[in-house]
């Protein structure tokens, strides 16, 4: 059966069809506009109750219909599926779900703050004195975990050695809002990792599924 996914084009949405596309996993983008605010119908809600996307629903063997939201859970749960990039082995799969929280705490929330204060002060009528600070202090932290994903990034090419759900996590991330720091030069590792999973067919696919 297919998995079907409750979708917008946001840096969390394209975590799972990366996911999805790389393990070779069938599945159905259900689209949920968020200028329309479809994420707070209640129907929605009902499958995420924090009314935020993505969200999943799918059957596990034996018919148990399976319903989880929050990208990282959704990752996790689609790495037991298919068997694929999500380590078996104890030490290494508690260090990939690290790296996953690390992105889901700190990376995400921070670069999403950083990326609403800068669209804020491009909406007409704004006061710029109002939002010199919180630019000031995201972009630090920003850099700073720019800075926690390079020093990972010496001597390997994925982030924790292997290709696994810890890089479909921040790779979205990364893609979408390195510009806010001009450009990536300081960060020559998370350059080119960017690019080497840019390069993936499995990347430009979920790329291409998800663009609508």
């Amino acid at each position: 059966m297919t998995v079907q996914v409750y979708f917008a084009a946001t840096p969390n949405g394209r975590k799972v069809t990366i996911a999805l596309e790389e393990m070779g996993l069938a599945y159905d983008i259900i689209p949920v506009s968020l200028a329309k605010n479809e994420q707070l119908h209640p129907d929605f809600l009902k499958l995420s109750p924090n009314g935020r996307i993505p969200a999943i629903v799918d059957h596990a063997p034996g018919g148990e219909r399976v319903v989880i939201f929050e990208s990282g859970a959704i990752l996790q749960y689609l790495g037991r599926k298919s068997g694929l990039f999500y380590p078996t082995g104890e030490a290494q799969r508690a260090w990939v779900d690290a790296w996953v929280f690390w992105q889901m705490a700190g990376l995400g929330p921070m670069a999403g703050q950083l990326n609403w204060f800068h669209r804020a002060t491009a909406a007409p009528g704004r006061d710029q004195r109002y939002y010199a600070y919180p630019i000031n202090r995201y972009d630090k932290e920003v850099r700073r975990l720019y800075g926690v994903l390079e020093r990972q990034l010496t001597g390997r090419d994925f982030i924790a050695d292997d290709y696994s759900i810890a890089d479909m996590a921040c790779w979205p991330w990364v893609d979408a809002y390195h510009h806010q720091l001009g450009d990536l030069a300081r960060f020559p590792n998370v350059q080119a990792w960017r690019a080497r999973i840019a390069a993936r067919p499995a990347v430009d696919r979920a790329l291409r599924a998800g663009a609508t």
